[in-house]
């Protein structure tokens, strides 16, 4: 996501480097709290109230991210009983990471995954570092990776640029799944767009929507928010992952966003132009196991309970 060295430049410049800010930036982590949304996007069904649970960038490996502490996760989602969980990828610990972790196998983690439960399922698509993982895959320049293999085998379905059309009370709705925008490295390795590297993506946004065949409301999963202006007002709520709410930040401000745009996207409910969109701080840590002013958060969505938003 972004270098150690950067990370550390970011503190320094923020003129923290105290003993009790360190102590707590490792605390921070092993935090969790529930942020809820009250959604009701334009032309959303009055008859359809939807409740969704959104996990991201979990980065899971010992000691920051255990498996007792994703089964603790959870048991804490699935008391939150929604009616869709959504998994936003980055499920393996980052490269530069696992300089201070071990990593813990696809089918552990997985297999603890697949105690979610919700009556409209759980659904998932791939982050970036799920691509990254494997250096034949990036060679290649093509899947399927490690991490949704271990998904598939155990029951939960990963989306790559495809939908599927639920029900609830009788009320359809499309959820739809982007492939990752930032799956391979760039060929020449330096090319940058917006200060962060032109990575190559397996998204295809009108691909995907051109698999929708009714005009019944569309939520969309993607990892990176970068690609948020460019989804149509045909989708109701775009829901994120990837930027960690910066995963270190003071007064509101991260100095690192791993995101072409900056802060625009940086974490929270945003509206554009009557779009939604909601991108989660996360769950884990990436480059650092490190958390300042953006404890791990579960993000629970309820769509139709408040007055529309344009």
């Amino acid at each position: 996501m972004f270098s150690r060295r950067q990370v550390l430049k970011g503190l320094v410049v923020a003129g923290i480097g105290s003993v009790s800010f360190g102590g707590y930036a490792l605390a921070e982590p092993f935090r969790l709290g529930v942020t809820r949304y009250a959604i009701s996007p334009p032309d959303w069904p009055r008859d359809l109230a939807l409740k969704l649970a959104v996990l991201a960038d979990f980065h899971v490996c010992e000691p920051w991210f255990s498996l007792d502490r994703l089964r603790h996760i959870v048991q804490r989602t699935n008391a939150l009983e929604a009616d869709a969980i959504l998994l936003l990828g980055d499920f393996v610990v980052g490269h530069r990471l696992e300089k201070f972790s071990r990593a813990i196998a696809h089918e552990d983690w997985a297999r603890v995954l697949a105690g979610l439960k919700a009556p409209l399922g759980v659904h998932a698509v791939l982050g970036n570092h799920d691509w990254w993982e494997d250096i034949q895959v990036q060679r290649r320049r093509a899947g399927p990776v490690p991490a949704q293999v271990a998904l598939e085998d155990v029951g939960l379905p990963v989306y790559q640029n495809d939908v599927l059309r639920l029900v609830k009370d009788g009320a359809p709705f499309w959820l739809a799944g982007l492939g990752d925008q930032w799956a391979f490295w760039p060929r020449d390795g330096k090319k940058k767009v917006g200060g962060v590297h032109a990575y190559e993506g397996v998204d295809d946004l009108p691909g995907t929507l051109a698999k929708i065949t009714d005009d019944a409301p569309v939520v969309l999963m993607v990892h990176e928010p970068d690609i948020f202006p460019d989804v149509p007002d045909r989708v109701a709520l775009t829901v994120a992952g990837h930027t960690h709410g910066g995963q270190v930040r003071f007064a509101g401000y991260a100095p690192i966003v791993p995101s072409r745009f900056g802060q625009r996207y940086l974490q929270g409910h945003i509206i554009e132009d009557g779009r939604h969109l909601v991108v989660s701080g996360g769950l884990g840590c990436s480059s650092l196991p490190i958390r300042f002013g953006v404890p791990p958060e579960i993000v629970l969505i309820e769509l139709g309970s408040a007055p529309a938003i344009g």
